[in-house]
């Protein structure tokens, strides 16, 4: 297995209900390490050009309303296929359909409000991570 890198958020209603650090301990109990972490609030255009990927969808609008109500918590976490962990960690989008004990099963209330964002995939996750870090930013486990 690979050391990777992914990109996680720890969207609006995940800081609005104090579960920061019990969202960050799951990962590192999982093997996740954060090397870069960074609480922000976005603005618009921050949110508009991350999630510009689905500017066509409709929910585009709704989306970026929702990640600039409030704070997030962005990381970069490295580990072990860490794309992929990352989202097992997550659980489905939806969270009625998310497993047992995944994040979004425990702190999502819908799936527009499902607390936490993660890369996709490798290519995915390198650029998101230099949408919020720069390398001097970041830290190796090493």
């Amino acid at each position: 297995m690979a050391i990777e890198r992914t990109l996680s958020i720890i969207k609006p209603d995940g800081v609005e209900k104090n579960v920061i650090g019990k969202i960050i301990a799951r990962f590192e109990e999982e093997g996740l390490t954060p090397v870069g972490i960074r609480m922000m609030h976005l603005a618009q255009h921050e949110a508009e050009g991350f999630y510009a990927v689905h500017k066509e969808r409709p929910f585009f609008g709704e989306l970026v309303e929702f990640m600039t109500r409030g704070p997030v918590v962005v990381m970069a976490l490295e580990g072990e296929d860490a794309v992929a962990k990352n989202r097992e960690i997550m659980g489905a989008t939806n969270p009625a359909e998310a497993a047992e004990n995944t994040l979004r099963k425990l702190y999502a209330s819908s799936i527009g409000e499902n607390t936490v964002h993660g890369s996709d995939s490798a290519e995915n996750a390198a650029i998101e991570i230099k949408y919020f870090f720069s390398d001097v930013q970041l830290f190796s486990r090493g």
